[in-house]
């Protein structure tokens, strides 16, 4: 069994076309959708995208979809949110229809998918207990320990911090998909993880930055500018976003 995991698309339809036309030769038996679908530029039109891919995807929430679904609800943004982040969660919002809304709030947080030659996998969004909580390469090994101290199963997927790294605890291994549409690494690109009876492979996916740009600015969101100039044609790197994450 093949298992596309794809994580943090943000909205960035380009980058997720891309990844999705790609899937097409890999052929996977399931994609993982592991959650913030929505909040970016395009936040419909990737819903709808993921959503037509019917049976063969599976999906998770990530904090992302949680906040979305607040704003569509008109209830406060978490205390800790910055301005920005607040104007565009309420963008998103409204964007989405009560369907999509409806469809966002009743995601699980966490799935297990068995893969052959790998066993039990276990998907979540930040870590298996929290959709928000923050590691990193950089993170003390007695932290991530008691992270996942819990976990049964050998195998965790995560993403939330949008770099692709590899991590252990004890016997778990523990690997970031990355992100497909705003990820944090040395080039631009869509980032997602592939996952077989082969092993486990870190994946990159190319497209055509500057058209995307283009779309991206065009979109009616109002940090799209913003969006495409440094999360598309430039990406912050995954050292200077781990710096960052570890100050916060």
């Amino acid at each position: 069994m093949k298992i596309a995991a794809l994580y943090d698309i943000h909205g960035n339809l380009p980058a997720l076309s891309a990844v999705l036309k790609e899937l097409k030769e890999i052929k996977p038996d399931s994609i993982v959708v592991g959650g913030d679908i929505v909040s970016g530029p395009m936040p419909r039109r990737s819903l709808e995208r993921v959503l037509s891919l019917a049976d063969t995807v599976n999906f998770i929430r990530g904090n992302g979809d949680r906040e979305v679904v607040m704003a569509f609800d008109g209830k406060p943004p978490p205390s800790a949110m910055s301005e920005k982040g607040r104007e565009n969660q309420q963008w998103v919002a409204s964007q989405l229809t009560r369907s999509q809304r409806d469809f966002l709030s009743e995601l699980p947080t966490t799935i297990t998918l068995p893969v052959g030659g790998l066993g039990d996998v276990l998907f979540c969004h930040a870590t298996p207990s929290s959709d928000e909580e923050i590691f990193t390469p950089p993170t003390s090994q007695e932290r991530i320990t008691n992270i996942f101290s819990d976990v049964q199963q050998k195998i965790v997927v995560c993403g939330h911090t949008h770099m692709q790294f590899e991590r252990q605890a004890g016997d778990i291994r523990i690997l970031n998909a990355g992100s497909v549409g705003m990820p944090f690494a040395d080039e631009p690109g869509a980032y997602w993880l592939l996952l077989s009876p082969m092993g486990v492979e870190f994946r990159r996916t190319t497209y055509d930055f500057e058209m995307a740009a283009k779309w991206i600015k065009r979109s009616g969101d109002p940090q799209g500018k913003e969006f495409a100039e440094k999360n598309v044609l430039e990406v912050p790197t995954a050292a200077e976003a781990a710096r960052l994450l570890e100050k916060a």
